[in-house]
């Protein structure tokens, strides 16, 4: 029952609202006001501020918080070492990653499922900062993500691959003979982009910057698909990592040009660097570094660079 009440209080906690907390915890609304009740007085504090409506947590309730996150963290380690002496791991993972790493997904959760068959895992697309936060408060077990330009002394970190940016275009003529083009360039032509507050075009802005041009942006999309069918659909082009190509349906239409100088950035692995560590992330993180992603992708883009010389 204790760890039941830790639940409803984290589960209320993410979903700021009874009704919604109860229904994410399968049970009535009057259940789980009742077992945090039942909380308070075990504790002998007042958690939840009380009104019509979920209004907060009281200082106390916060502090709490935190303890009731890193219990059901211990517990669900306790029951996947339990697991383990089944010889079959089992449990969640669940896994934050942004957005343009989503299409390169299935390279990792493919191994883990091949390795765990029994372990469940919950894949969902979301910012850097969305990631950092969710996994600070055990919201995520693991983050896919940029390791370049955030504070990341607090979490174990194992690269993956390097993000390298590249044109995608249907207009190969208009590039006449060049092989490969300049960030002043790039921002002379029609550009699909993603969204501003996306760390991807954060990315991309400050290379324009950095070039004195300023990017003729005409479509701002947050999804990755999106760009891709716009260039494949159009006459618009898009800067977008290179690692996404070898999962889009290569037309022999479309043109990946190189952008000079070469912006990259790294992705990897991140997880709170916990003593001791789940037995899933332990896991999971011995199956990943076995992979060589890099060349993996670099050896698809050596492929698209010897189609635009030819």
């Amino acid at each position: 029952m204790f760890i039941r009440q830790l639940d409803y209080l984290v589960t209320l906690a993410r979903e700021r609202h009874f009704a919604r907390a109860a229904e994410a915890c399968c049970v009535s609304q009057p259940a789980l006001s009742a077992a945090i009740r039942h909380l308070e007085e075990e504790l002998g504090v007042v958690i939840v501020e009380r009104g019509h409506k979920f209004v907060g947590f009281t200082d106390d309730g916060e502090r709490l918080l935190n303890w009731a996150r890193q219990t059901l963290v211990a517990w669900d380690g306790l029951r996947q070492e339990a697991s383990l002496s089944r010889k079959r791991l089992s449990g969640s993972l669940r896994i934050g990653a942004i957005p343009t790493t989503m299409p390169v997904m299935s390279l990792l959760t493919g191994p883990y499922w091949r390795a765990y068959p029994d372990l469940t895992q919950l894949l969902q697309s979301m910012s850097n900062e969305a990631i950092i936060r969710k996994l600070e408060n055990f919201e995520l077990d693991i983050g896919v993500t940029y390791l370049e330009d955030q504070n990341l002394d607090r979490f174990r970190v194992l690269p993956l691959y390097r993000e390298r940016y590249v044109l995608l275009t249907r207009d190969a003529a208009a590039l006449g003979a060049r092989s490969s083009l300049s960030w002043k360039e790039a921002a002379e032509l029609p550009l699909c982009l993603l969204t501003r507050n996306m760390q991807n075009r954060r990315i991309i802005d400050a290379a324009f910057k950095r070039a004195g041009a300023r990017p003729h942006v005409v479509v701002e999309t947050d999804s990755v698909f999106a760009l891709y069918s716009n260039v494949l659909c159009t006459e618009i082009c898009s800067i977008m990592p290179h690692s996404l190509l070898a999962h889009f349906d290569k037309r022999e239409e479309l043109k990946v040009v190189p952008l000079t100088p070469e912006l990259h950035r790294k992705i990897g692995i991140v997880t709170l660097d916990n003593d001791p560590t789940s037995p899933i992330v332990s896991a999971i993180w011995s199956v990943t570094e076995r992979m060589d992603l890099d060349a993996r992708f670099d050896f698809s883009s050596a492929n698209e660079r010897a189609e635009i010389t030819r």
